[in-house]
Formats: structure tokens, sequence, C-alpha cells
């Protein structure tokens, strides 16, 4: 029963975890990623201020952070769902370990994801205490894609639609390239993304009209700063940001390459068809979305689409890997 059970999670877990990297992406795109000046409360309580008393007493306590209740509801309602993840990961934590012997992932991997959530839980608070420094901004970011990657690997290994399936070894090796492929990727989306650099140049395909603008790739990408200053603490400079989003741009070129030809060789495997079509589909949708997001003046629903275009792909390349990757009962065996 409590196999079951811990199948179960897995499976909603990795939704979940979908929804809190998405409404993560909404909250900090909506500049709501301050709606609470603390942690892990809002305003001191459990929930967001709504009486004049409540308000007063908020106010009072932080007088230099006006109060947005629409901003902290986008706030709290995050942290909710973020928390409600963290005890589900806890139960998968107890569950695996105590049906070890039947798990076809290794126990392990139950504790390396909740020492995840557990750094996301401090990531969390320091993106509010250090008032939305990109590093650890974009480090929240990576750590709830690689949550969602965790849940689903363990969710798909324990599915009853997994089967083993071969590939030649070159292709094979492309398909766990593409995980890394994807991840330098969406590093350089988070970074875009956390330093509001999105919109440093709005052309296309071209930058500031030209293909190799001026840039400033030491501030660009100099990690211990603050949020818009660059490393000796002036503002950050046009030419820093447009180093940021020119080499995201280059970033997509790459895995549009690289991914596209993957999905090209799976084509020609009939069981990998289904999933390259997926594959294929969610990577044209997304670089559409990304081009749009440029010429569109980054509308807050194509921004946030765009976040969830990365997770899909994240899950699609996670299930691949799945797919090719034998139970370790199957290993043992052979």
């Amino acid at each position: 029963m409590s196999y079951k059970l811990f199948k179960s999670l897995s499976f909603f877990g990795a939704i979940l975890a979908l929804c809190v990297v998405v409404l993560g992406a909404y909250v900090r795109l909506s500049d709501a990623g301050l709606g609470c000046p603390d942690w892990p409360g809002c305003y001191g309580t459990l929930t967001v201020p709504q009486s004049e008393a409540a308000i007063q007493q908020a106010q009072a306590l932080h007088p230099d952070s006006p109060i947005e209740t629409a901003k902290a509801w986008k706030e709290m309602a995050h942290r909710y769902l973020a928390g409600t993840l963290g005890l589900l990961v806890l139960a998968i934590f107890v569950l695996g370990w105590h049906n070890k012997n039947q798990l076809k992932v290794a126990p392990s991997l139950t504790t390396a994801l909740l020492i995840i959530i557990v750094f996301q839980a401090l990531l969390g608070m320091w993106t509010v205490t250090m008032l939305l420094k990109p590093v650890i901004v974009s480090a929240h970011l990576i750590g709830g894609l690689t949550t969602l990657g965790l849940l689903t690997w363990i969710a798909h290994r324990h599915s009853t639609t997994h089967h083993h399936q071969s590939l030649p070894p070159l292709l094979k090796l492309m398909v766990r390239g593409a995980i890394f492929v994807l991840l330098a990727q969406v590093l350089l989306g988070g970074w875009t993304s956390t330093n509001y650099a999105a919109l440093a140049c709005t052309d296309f395909p071209t930058c500031h009209g030209r293909w190799m603008p001026d840039m400033d790739f030491n501030d660009a990408f100099h990690l211990i700063r603050e949020l818009g200053q660059s490393a000796n603490g002036g503002n950050l400079t046009l030419s820093a940001l447009t180093a940021i989003q020119w080499t995201h741009r280059v970033g997509a070129l790459v895995t549009f390459i690289y991914i596209a030809t993957l999905v090209f060789l799976l084509f020609k495997v009939v069981t990998f068809r289904k999933i390259a079509l997926v594959l294929l589909t969610l990577l044209v949708a997304q670089i559409a979305i990304g081009i749009a997001n440029l010429i569109l003046q980054l509308p807050l629903v194509l921004a946030v689409s765009h976040n969830l275009g990365a997770a899909l792909l994240v899950i699609t390349i996670i299930v691949l890997n799945s797919k090719i990757t034998e139970h370790q009962n199957e290993h043992s065996k052979t």
C-alpha cells in the first residue's frame, strides 16, 4: 500500500512542481517577488494583512515597504504551493526509504530531492532578504527545474508505461547530452530574466541593428553583485544587458540546432517517433514564443509561457532519458 502511495505522490509531485515553477515565474515577472518583505510569513503573519488594524500593524513593522495586497497575495500563493510541495517531497523521502527494496531508482535519489527542496526554501528566503540578487534568483529558478526533473524521473521510472528501449550508442549519447545543453540554456534564460535584460535589444534577428552590438561581458556575467548594479557598484550599463541577452540568443540557436538534430535522428527509430514529435513541437513553440516576447515587448502571458515551455522541455528530455535507461533490477539481472 505504501509503495502505491509512493508512486502516486511522485506523479502528483511532478505536476505540483510544474505548477510551482510556472507560478514562481508569474510572481517574478509580475514584479511581485517582494510582495512580502519578510519570510516565511507576510508582514509578520502567515497571511496577507487585510483589516485596517492588521495593515497598520504591518506598516509599523515594515515602514519602508508599502503594502500592495495584490502582489502580496501572489507571493503568498506561491509560498503556500511551494510549502505543499515541500511536505510532499518529505513524504516521498520517507516512503522511498521504507520501500527501498521495491524502488526502481536508488533510494538516495529521494534524499537528494529532499536536500534540494530544503535548499530551495533557503533560496526563497534569501531572494527576499537579499532583495532579488540575480545569482540567488537564478539559482532558485534552476533549483525549481531540478526538483521538477528529479520528480519527473522518479515518477516515470515507476509508471506502468515505462519500458526500456535501446538506441545506437551515439544517439544515446546525444540524448544524454541534451540534458546539459538544455540546462545551459535554462541558466542563460534565468540570468537574462533575473537581470531584466529580456528587452535589452528588441529587434530580431539583429540586436540594435547589428549582428555584433557593443557588449560588456565582464559586468554582464559577474555573479556577486546587486540587482541592476555592476561589479564596482555603479549602474549596470546597456552594453552589459545587451551581452546577457545576445548570449541567450546564441544559446537558443545552439540549443535549437542540437535538439532539432536529435529529433531528426529519433524520427528514424519507430518507437521514438511520438516523443520526438512532442519534443519538436515544444522546441518550435519555445523559439516562437521567445521571438514574440521581443517583438511584442514582453507581454506577461508570453513571458510566463516561455518559462512553461522551458519546464515542459525539461520534462520531455527527462522522460526521453528515462526511456533509454534500464531499471536497477533489470541491470542486475543482466
